[in-house]
């Protein structure tokens, strides 16, 4: 009996994803909706996503344009993105808010790679943890009955195999985000 990876494979491959997405909304100073993912806005006494009672666009490589459904909700929009400490000015307008990402210094372009690097060793921990049990898992069969030694050897070759490809994927989206930041 072989053992599946499919379910690993599928498992880990939401990692990549993860840290794609961490990436994203990380201030790199260019424009990118992303970044306000995260940002929770009170409305009509509950907090919800800001994208989700405001339309956001890009205006330019350094501005982004959010227009609220509501023109009352300008105020906890402006308020809800400067108390999430992203780095961004806000400047409101008659018509909506104007969200100026600023221009990195070097200092800022150096710390910004120091989280991309905790990202990313965050990342390759998950990995760890899930190939660990993977691991286990297949020792477990072996001791039932159910796989034998030379199956073991050639599952842990595969899972090793799978585990080089995934981190050769994280670092791939690592590089790709550290030379955006450096420009």
């Amino acid at each position: 009996m072989q053992y599946n990876f499919s379910n690993f494979k599928l498992e880990i491959s939401k990692i990549v994803d993860y840290l794609s997405k961490e990436y994203g909304q990380l201030n790199i100073g260019r424009a990118s909706p992303m970044i306000l993912d995260s940002v929770s806005v009170e409305s009509y006494g509950s907090y919800v996503s800001l994208k989700n009672i405001a339309s956001v666009s890009i205006e330019d490589p350094k501005t982004l344009r959010i227009i609220p459904w509501d023109k009352n909700q300008i105020k906890g929009i402006e308020k809800g993105i400067v108390s999430s400490n992203l780095g961004l000015s806000v400047a409101v307008d008659g018509e909506g808010i104007r969200v100026i990402f600023p221009q990195l210094t070097t200092e800022t372009r150096q710390t910004l790679v120091k989280v991309l690097k905790e990202k990313l060793e965050e990342s390759r921990i998950t990995v760890r943890k899930e190939r660990e049990q993977v691991w286990d898992k297949i020792q477990k069969l072996e001791k039932e009955g159910n796989l034998t030694e030379d199956e073991r050897f050639k599952a842990k070759e595969d899972l090793q195999k799978v585990i080089d490809e995934i981190n050769q994927k994280l670092e791939n989206v690592f590089e790709k985000k550290e030379k955006e930041v450096m420009g």
